[in-house]
């Protein structure tokens, strides 16, 4: 049995299961905009967190079965898996860059907790004129930038093995 096209298999479903997951994310960034009371971002904030671990063991299936196929088809040799390596690593450090502090402020204006604070944090809402201020934010356009010209980016360097 040849086991390659599997493993490619097991790398398109972790893909797609990370870009089906984190695609809640990405919908609930644009829509907290329109939301303007505490009680509505809450709960698309609790929304995007409900999705996180599918998006990251989708991850872990797409790093595993990447450095699988690495090997099985005798890739590291080539610029192309080096430069998806980097990207994704780049991507990764852009989006936490952009986005991780920015919504962990979003989910304590609302009174909740992020994943970073202590168990004992409590947070209060903040008045509905600077939450609107705070939701106005070009932050989903630039998240939504840096994702999607990287994952065009990694399909095109997977699929046209360049150099």
């Amino acid at each position: 049995m040849e086991w390659y096209p599997w493993v490619v298999l097991a790398h398109v479903i972790g893909a797609f299961g990370f870009v089906f997951a984190h695609g809640v994310s990405a919908f609930v960034a644009f829509r907290i905009r329109a939301a303007r009371t505490a009680e509505q971002v809450a709960t698309l904030m609790e929304l995007s967190g409900s999705s996180l671990m599918l998006a990251y063991a989708s991850l872990l299936v797409i790093l595993v079965s990447g450095i699988a196929i690495g090997f099985m088809g005798d890739w590291w040799g080539r610029a192309w898996i080096w430069l998806s390596i980097g990207l994704l690593l780049a991507i990764a450090t852009a989006m936490f860059l952009v986005g991780t502090k920015y919504y962990i402020q979003v989910r304590h204006a609302v009174g909740q907790t992020a994943p970073q604070d202590p168990g004992d944090a409590t947070f209060e809402p903040i008045g509905a004129n600077e939450l609107a201020r705070l939701l106005d934010s070009r932050r989903p356009e630039v998240l939504a930038a840096i994702g999607g010209g990287g994952l065009a980016t990694l399909i095109s360097l997977m699929v046209l093995k360049p150099g």
